[in-house]
């Protein structure tokens, strides 16, 4: 029986974890080769290994008219890039999403990388991007550890944002609910909203992914279909975890060590559900 609204059962917060445990080791396998002259199809290829060998599916490749297990997004590529034959090349900053699938539930996570090399210059203003962007994401992440609601965990972002830097936040592309779908109920925004949304209480997994632009948040699509763009050509980021509120606390799903690292500044101990 599935747990009523948003929120999932304990046996489902339970089969949750291993699609996020497995998410997780493919975006770590795939950090480890990123470099300059590798390919975003050859990242593509070692992500989709990672997560067979685990007897898991890339749930990128169940959706529509989509082929590959990553998302590639390098530069001014905001979201949805394709994997493709063009090597990295020094300094470049590179988001790569991924997800899993099995045993009924999902996973979903997104980090992102300097190249190392490249103007020194253009390199630390990506850094610093993405060091703002992955900021935002644990302030999220600690916030919806002791959030009443949802929206909460956006105010946090915004606020995150605000504090270090005058980055735009994508109101296009936001985080969501996730479970036996990749995409579920309730949206989760990364700004202030007027509706604060659901209740935060055992049950509730969502995906929070701040998605950040260095200049106007406006974007255009490629003729791919897929890739979209900053309009602007301005460098975007995007760092994203899956996460799950249980009776005990809240752990994050995509991450290794449920969160602990990320976590500790905020002084939260992640703590692992429960079998059942």
């Amino acid at each position: 029986m599935r747990g009523r609204g948003p929120y999932k059962s304990r046996r489902e917060l339970a089969g949750m974890r291993e699609p996020g445990r497995i998410t997780a080791l493919a975006l770590e396998a795939v950090e480890a080769a990123i470099a300059p002259g590798v390919t975003t199809l050859e990242l593509d290829a070692i992500a989709e290994r990672v997560i067979r060998e685990h007897g898991a599916v890339p749930n990128f490749q169940l959706e529509p008219g989509y082929e590959h297990t990553l998302c590639v997004n390098v530069n001014d590529v905001v979201v949805h890039g394709i994997p493709d034959g063009a090597p990295l090349q020094p300094g470049d900053l590179i988001t790569v999403d991924c997800g899993a699938t099995i045993g009924g539930f999902h996973g979903d996570a997104a980090i992102s990388v300097v190249v190392p090399g490249g103007d020194p210059e253009t390199a630390a203003a990506r850094q610093r991007l993405s060091d703002v962007t992955r900021g935002a994401l644990w302030a999220g992440v600690a916030a919806l550890a002791g959030a009443k609601q949802l929206g909460e965990v956006g105010i946090a972002i915004e606020e995150h944002i605000e504090a270090h830097s005058d980055y735009g936040i994508s109101e296009d592309y936001i985080g969501h609910g996730i479970g036996a779908s990749m995409h579920e109920d309730p949206p989760v925004f990364n700004y202030r909203t007027r509706v604060m949304g659901p209740a935060v209480k055992p049950g509730l997994c969502v995906a929070i992914e701040p998605i950040i632009h260095a200049g106007s948040i406006e974007t255009t699509v490629d003729d791919d279909g897929w890739s979209v763009r900053s309009a602007d050509g301005a460098d975007a980021c995007q760092w994203e975890h899956s996460v799950a509120v249980h009776s005990g606390g809240i752990w994050v799903l995509t991450a290794l060590d449920g969160g602990a690292a990320g976590l500790a500044p905020f002084g939260i101990v992640p703590t692992p559900i429960p079998d059942r």
